[in-house]
């Protein structure tokens, strides 16, 4: 993974040109939270994230809820439950209920490091 300091994100498929995103499907981004990231020892990209969150609760968040990240509008879909034992060994136990939220793009736009990630009211 390389850090970004913009992307595109495109409608209905993921982040532009990357090798994850999935057109039409559930899982075109990934939210990781950086403070996960600090407590497992782990580096920023490591787990094939799209966007590293800081301050935002990921494991609050549910299926169907709305939220802005700079000029996109993604829709949560359903928790990340990727394995990860090619990481560390022990480390998809380590993070079960904390490995992250998949989306889908309802709106494309740019985004950029540092914007904030707002929740819409549901």
């Amino acid at each position: 993974m390389e850090e970004l300091a913009e992307a595109n994100v495109v409608a209905g498929a993921g982040f532009d040109g990357c090798a994850h995103a999935r057109p039409g499907g559930k899982r075109q981004v990934l939210l990781m939270d950086v403070e996960t990231l600090r407590a497992m020892d782990l580096a920023p990209g490591i787990v094939r994230e799209n966007i590293t969150t800081e301050g935002l609760n990921l494991h609050a968040l549910r299926p169907g809820q709305t939220l802005h990240v700079g000029g996109a509008e993604l829709e949560v879909s359903l928790v990340c439950e990727l394995l990860m034992e090619g990481i560390r060994t022990g480390l998809r136990q380590e993070l079960v209920g904390r490995r992250g939220m998949l989306c889908r793009v309802l709106r494309g736009g740019t985004v950029r490091q540092g914007d904030p990630i707002r929740l819409s009211a549901v």
